[in-house]
């Protein structure tokens, strides 16, 4: 399937948006997801279906990690398992691109279930770096600041913040249009992006 994605014009393709918040790494543990949020498009500018949940973690949250996205343990207390969500995921990110700004925890999170075959995966990061090189900081909300596209985020995920899983998946999805239509990249193939694709 990934390959047949790598073919299709932008604008026509299937995209899910994912990001991961964690526990926080501590010395001696391995650090584990607290909450998912997905952003899923069937056309890349199409209606989107958004899911989000707490993950319950088998470790106190950090203190650091907490104070950047607010979630604490005693939240995640009632949380289903990862491994009870995994159906939701798998059918959300299933045949479609991947999106993650710099995704790399979200790679590593999803590794827990290998075998997946999610992907291709596209990098919003690399992607702003490249379309946007005189930008100083290129972290998800200074890029969308930056395009004006803030209030679309707020739009499609309304009262929630950075930093909350959600949040952030909808904001690479609205960076990935804001640029596909800034560029007029619309008609071309995913790949031509393969600088900031990995499979």
């Amino acid at each position: 399937m990934g390959t047949g994605l790598m073919q299709m014009p932008l604008a026509q393709l299937p995209v899910a948006a994912i990001d991961f918040e964690s526990a926080g790494a501590a010395p001696g543990e391995t650090d584990c997801p607290v909450q998912i949020g997905i952003v899923r498009v069937n056309t890349l500018f199409g209606e989107a279906e958004c899911f989000t949940s707490y993950i319950h973690c088998a470790r106190p949250v950090c203190w650091s990690a907490a104070k950047v996205h607010g979630i604490t343990t005693e939240m995640l207390r009632e949380a289903p398992t990862f491994a009870e969500l995994w159906p939701q995921i798998q059918r959300l990110l299933s045949g479609c691109l991947v999106v993650g700004h710099n995704p790399a925890t979200e790679m590593r999170f999803l590794s827990a279930f290998p075998g997946h075959g999610f992907g291709p995966w596209l990098d919003t990061l690399l992607l702003a770096r490249k379309a946007m090189p005189g930008l100083k900081d290129h972290s998800l909300g200074k890029v969308c600041d930056a395009l004006r596209i803030t209030p679309q985020v707020d739009a499609l995920v309304p009262g929630k913040r950075w930093h909350d899983a959600l949040y952030d998946a909808a904001g690479s999805l609205e960076l990935l249009r804001a640029l596909t239509r800034g560029l007029h990249m619309e008609e071309a193939p995913l790949r031509g992006l393969s600088f900031a694709i990995s499979e």
